[in-house]
């Protein structure tokens, strides 16, 4: 089979090209660059190549270094800062593997190949005919959240080969192999980003905007914030307040306040409730959400990148679609994702963006896009 197989110097991606090569694939081998903000490339590019270089030698592969700098900056960051100025937390890593990794790179470069493998760890499964994106044997490394906005044609065009290991597993095939990366440590931080401080950048392009810190239980200002972008709904660090923990409760962004609460205790912090609009299912719309009037049914899910699911229900009524917890969640983030999971945990639905709107009864539910590939009419059994 011939295989691109996209590289990023780190150990998960050296370790699929290992094994791919092991079971006798045509490989070649792709780096994406993307430079900073400035032009001036990103910090850890250099370091990054030269460790694809070695890899590709190693095994007699070809490798290229594809530019997709102007695509990020146009269509990644330029969704991240607008969502951070509407006062909502955006996911740029999610956006990144839809847009960027198997958007562009795959229109371009990736479509002339049977299929296109990446180091993330996740799966896929068939059933009935149907693929599905499926959560990976490691728990904690399990990347299907940051997956969970491809379509359907993007899934059946790629190969996750870790799917099937821990990190355990994957390091020890690294020193059994000699890569040379076998004991890199994993990279950190959002995307393309690399060792750019987010608080820095967000800066250096919304600026700031002072305003008040209220606790939210008293009404009395406690503080003085820099600006509401810098904060999101469930944010405990970076403060700078005594006294705490303090929790980020709330934002008004008219008028450029956030609210905070005190304790880990405060039921401010937590709610069940959480509706969703642009719901994308990555497989086609659930069979029990596609019939006709009010519907529910059982789903785990996520609201951040962690190996815990939480129980619940989708509902679909007058209101739209949201999500009804079993317990309660910290944090609920309008402008992130929850994504949504069989009961059993082994598939990825899809996902949605969490609203900053409650809906009230007896509205249209229009205002909830949801979306399905290969088409909106195509269902799913789960």
């Amino acid at each position: 089979m011939k295989i691109a197989v996209l590289i990023s110097g780190g150990v998960d991606s050296a370790v699929v090209v290992h094994k791919l090569f092991q079971e006798g694939h045509d490989l070649h081998l792709f780096y994406i660059r993307i430079g900073m903000d400035n032009d001036e490339g990103d910090c850890s590019a250099e370091e990054d190549i030269e460790m694809c270089t070695l890899i590709a030698h190693k095994y007699g592969l070809p490798l290229k270094i594809v530019s997709l700098h102007k695509e990020y900056w146009d269509h990644v960051m330029a969704y991240t800062l607008d969502t951070v100025a509407k006062g909502l937390t955006p996911h740029p890593d999610m956006m990144c593997n839809k847009l960027i990794k198997f958007g562009f790179f795959e229109q371009r470069w990736g479509k002339d190949f049977d299929k296109t493998a990446t180091g993330h760890y996740a799966s896929i499964k068939e059933k009935d005919g149907t693929l599905f994106l499926a959560t990976a044997k490691d728990p904690v490394k399990d990347q299907t959240d940051f997956l969970a906005q491809i379509s359907y044609d993007q899934l059946s065009h790629l190969m996750f080969p870790l799917g099937d290991l821990d990190k355990a597993e994957v390091r020890e095939i690294a020193r059994e192999a000699n890569l040379p990366n076998a004991s890199r440590k994993d990279s950190q931080g959002i995307c393309f980003l690399g060792k750019i401080d987010y608080a820095d950048f967000i800066a250096r392009h919304l600026g700031e905007k002072p305003g008040p810190l209220i606790d939210i239980a008293t009404g009395k200002k406690i503080g003085e914030h820099k600006g509401y972008w810098f904060y999101t709904i469930g944010q405990r660090k970076g403060l700078g307040m005594s006294g705490g923990p303090w929790f980020v409760v709330k934002k008004n962004i008219r008028d450029n306040v956030v609210y905070v609460s005190n304790g880990y205790d405060t039921k401010l912090q937590y709610g069940r409730r959480i509706p969703l609009e642009e719901i994308n299912w990555i497989s086609g719309i659930p069979s029990s959400l596609n019939a006709e009037g009010e519907c529910s049914f059982d789903i785990t899910f996520k609201t951040r990148h962690t190996p815990e699911f939480l129980s619940g229900k989708i509902i679909k009524d007058s209101e739209g679609i949201r999500i009804i917890s079993e317990s309660d969640v910290q944090g609920i983030a309008p402008g992130q994702f929850a994504i949504i999971y069989s009961p059993d945990k082994t598939l990825c639905l899809g996902s949605g963006m969490i609203s900053a709107n409650i809906p009230k009864r007896k509205t249209s539910s229009g205002r909830n896009k949801v979306s399905a590939t290969p088409n909106q009419s195509s269902t799913s059994t789960i």
